[in-house]
Parts: C-alpha cells; structure tokens; sequence
C-alpha cells in the first residue's frame, strides 16, 4: 500500500474515505468537530441515531458526504480521552482496517493521530497505523488460484493528516519504520504460512540469500552438512538424520558501522516441520508444525528492516534450518550426541529438537564477540499454558538486556514476560549417562529448556525468546503473526541511538 503525508485543513481533505475519531460519550475529536460544524451536526445526529457511545473499537461508518471531496466518513471510537494508552489506540486501529478492507475504499485519509495517546509520540502512532493496517490487509495468496476470492484488496493509498508542517519530520520517521517492519513482518508470514513440502531447509536458505542480493550491506554464506560435521555440530546433525532434507546453518551479515563495533547476533529456530521424531506427536493439528521455523522467519525479517532503515550496527542472523521427522536414522530416546562445544547430551525426548539445533548455534556465536546474542524459538507448549498467547516468554543471563527487551517489546506492542533462570532448575537436567539432559520433566517445561541453553551461552550477554505462543494463530485465523519481527526491530532501532 502507498503511503503519505499531508498538511491541510481538515475541511479540504479529498479521498474515498476520511478516518475520525472520537471519544466515550460521543466527545467528538477536535478534526471530527470540525467536519461535523462543516456538516451542520450530521456526524452527533448519526452517532446519537445509531446509539454508537465511543467505546474504544466503535465504529460508525457515513457513506454518503453530503459536502466536501470527502465519499465516506469512518468515525472509531477511542474510548476515555484521558485512559487511551498503547493498546487501546492499536485496537481501534484495528477496527478501523477491518472495516476500510470491507468498505471498498481505495484511499484513505486518517486523522487519527490527533488523539492523544499516553506516552507515545507522533512517530509511534504513525508507525503502529501502518503496521496495523498492513496485518490487516495481509492475505497468503502465493498457493491459490486467481478469482474473485482471491483478489487483493481494494485499499491501495493512506494518507496521514498533520496539522503543522514542523511535524512532518516526526510523521515520516514513524511512516518508514512502520513500512521497513511491516515489511519484515509480511517476509516472516509468507515463509511461515508455507507448507513443509515447499519451505524446506533449502528454500529458507534461498530466502535468505535472495535477501542479501537485494541488500549489498548483508552477507549471506550458508553452512551445509559436511561444514557443521567440521565444526563438530553434533547435536544439529543428531536432528536431520531422520529427514531426507539437509540441514543448513544460514548465516546472515549485516554491516552498518565500523568492523571495530561489536555485533548483534540473532539466532532463529528453523525447523521447517517438526514431527517429533521418535517421539511422534499426536496428529491433531500436527500440520501447524510447519511454523516451527518461526524463529528463523522473523530472524531473516529483522535482519530486513535493519537493512531497510539502514541503521548505523553490525547484526549477525543465524538460522539452523532442518526437518525432525521419524526415521531409522533418526534420533532415538536414550541417545547421546556431543555438541560443538564438547558438552554431552543424552537425548530423552527427540521432540526437544529445537534446542539441540540452538546449542550448537550459540556456540558458534562465540566466535563473532557478540555485544549481545538473543535466540528466538517455538521451543515449547509449556509456555502457551504460562503465558497464554500475549505475550512471548524471556529467559536472559544478563538483567540489562532482559530489561532493554522487555522496553522494546512495550515499545513495539510485541511483549515479552520474564521467567526465571534459577540453579535450583537445572538440577532437572540431570544425566546419568551424559553432561546434561535435553529434557527436565513435566515441571516448569519452559524454564528448564531455557536452562539448557544457558549452558550453551555463558560467554556473552544472551535472551532466549519462547515464541511459541505468540508465532502463529490457531484455529479459524490460522496463520503466522509474524511476531517477533516487532520486537526485534525496536531493540536493534533502540540499539543504534
């Protein structure tokens, strides 16, 4: 969708559709006063007409103008001036694409950042509108048929009004963030939606590739099999004996400032589809095992709008992609496997795959001195019963990069919540026959994947992200969310002031 600014009287606005809003107990916005002055009270008679209060999320839709160049009038409620904050603003965003996708407009003019929000400023209003009208508009097209059912939708411009020309340089800035991490989002969902048969190890690799052709200042090398049995990736490789799919260690570069400057890395689960190994899971809903590889998706997408912002850090994506299906080959409970870093795992359960994959990655994350390594995975359904499917769970060895994830994450609306990494839980990983575990038991699931890893991370400043929970939606909407793109961005974009 295009996008731009304009600075004109509100009253002069031409476009299919102009977005108002307004407050509990009909309180018109001061544009929404404006327009109805203009109309002689036709905006007050319709919301009183319609009983349409200004709950936050209330939409009421005019789509006839009897004045001006403006087709259609969307008014969307936002509740109590005074109580609006972050998440309030990102719902009646919501209703309001909803209700534009489903309205035939094809531009639009949005007043809405008149509000006020707490604590945000004019950039993060901007930012979050475009985000926010992106997820809507979003549909995965690429394996259907071209019809009537499978157009794309008729909203093709929106145009944010300003009152001052001064505010322009804020509006911008929220304008090219919001489409740099809208676009990295959109990047994650099309290979996440993806079924296994098509988005292997090998076509993520590609993506990834593709990516650092369109973006000269991001390296792409990728490590096949015979270059991780090199390094001694033994507990990677235990995982794709059973696949017929090699495995690759996609290894992402992107150089914004001086080689002397510490990196960034990020590292993203990439199982292309997850079975369970030996340890098969039930069938139910076992086909949304495709988005196991979230974790990679919206690495290559942070690492997209790190490129498209052109932000002044060095960032390191790292990708272990693989498959983790039921062979003779494959991983059998009670095997033991040596990592990279020499450690011994005696693997319990072949479902706890993904942290086989990440062990080895953040051991070879070492070798790039990182400034801070942050892993992103679907690791565990423990953490949907935590933690529910709002927020992202956070481990971290390290108390000032847990707290600067947790702000990027009340910044971006792509929350995290703090776990504990106690001592007390890793005696749950206890192994007669090797150094560790790759399963604690039923108890505390998330926590002691968590602390498995930081075995692996001891090195270097490290968070874990369990997005297993916030990766995808079940269910009627099925589909990738394209979190953590959000999340990630905010902190790189934080970390390049």
């Amino acid at each position: 969708m295009d996008y731009s600014i304009k600075c004109d009287a509100v009253e002069k606005l031409a476009g299919d559709c102009l977005i108002l809003g307004f407050y509990q107990k009909r309180k018109l916005s001061p544009a929404a006063h404006a327009i109805d002055a203009m109309l002689d009270g036709l905006i007050a008679r319709l919301l009183k007409r319609d009983d349409v209060e200004g709950k936050t999320g209330d939409i009421l839709l005019i789509n006839h103008v009897p004045q001006g160049k403006i087709e259609r009038l969307l008014l969307v409620g936002l509740g109590k001036k005074e109580a609006l904050n972050a998440a309030g603003y990102r719902k009646a965003l919501a209703a309001a694409a909803k209700t534009l996708k489903d309205s035939g407009a094809k531009t639009a003019v949005s007043v809405l950042q008149e509000a006020d929000v707490r604590e945000q400023d004019l950039t993060w209003k901007v930012r979050q509108t475009v985000e926010v009208f992106e997820n809507a508009l979003y549909t995965f097209t690429q394996l259907k048929k071209k019809g009537d059912n499978n157009k794309p939708p008729r909203l093709a411009k929106l145009s944010f009004q300003i009152d001052h020309d001064s505010d322009a340089p804020a509006a911008e800035a929220g304008l090219k963030q919001g489409q740099a991490i809208a676009g990295g989002m959109r990047l994650a969902r099309e290979m996440a939606n993806l079924p296994g048969n098509i988005c292997t190890p090998t076509y993520l690799a590609e993506q990834a590739e593709k990516l650092g052709k369109s973006n000269k200042r991001i390296k792409v090398k990728i490590l096949h099999e015979t270059d991780l049995e090199e390094l001694g990736m033994g507990s990677f490789l235990s995982v794709s004996k059973g696949s017929r799919q090699p495995a690759k260690l996609i290894v992402m570069e992107y150089h914004g400032a001086s080689t002397k400057n510490k990196p960034v890395v990020l590292i993203g689960k990439g199982l292309t589809f997850d079975a369970g190994g030996i340890s098969l899971k039930p069938a139910a809903n076992m086909d949304e095992m495709k988005y196991d590889m979230c974790g990679g998706a919206s690495v290559i997408g942070a690492l997209s709008v790190a490129a498209e912002l052109a932000l002044p850090i060095n960032v390191v994506g790292l990708v272990p992609a693989s498959e983790n299906l039921p062979d003779g080959d494959a991983n059998k409970p009670g095997d033991v496997v040596t990592s990279m870093s020499g450690m011994t795992i005696e693997i319990l359960n072949t479902d706890a795959e993904g942290r086989l994959l990440l062990c080895d990655t953040l051991t070879y994350a070492k070798r790039y001195e990182p400034a801070s390594v942050i892993d992103v995975a679907t690791l565990t359904g423990a953490c949907i019963v935590a933690l529910g499917r709002h927020p992202s769970g956070i481990m971290s060895n390290n108390d000032e990069l847990c707290q600067a994830l947790i702000r990027a994450g009340e910044q971006s609306c792509d929350r995290v919540w703090r776990l504990p990494l106690w001592e007390e839980y890793q005696e749950q990983l206890k192994s007669n026959f090797a150094d560790v575990a790759n399963i604690g038991g039923p108890d505390g699931g998330t926590i002691t994947a968590g602390c498995f890893l930081s075995r692996f991370a001891e090195d270097f400043p490290w968070a874990h992200v369990d997005i297993a929970g916030t990766a995808w939606k079940t269910g009627a909407d099925k589909g990738a969310t394209g979190r953590p793109v959000p999340l990630l961005a905010q902190y790189l974009i934080n970390q390049a002031k």
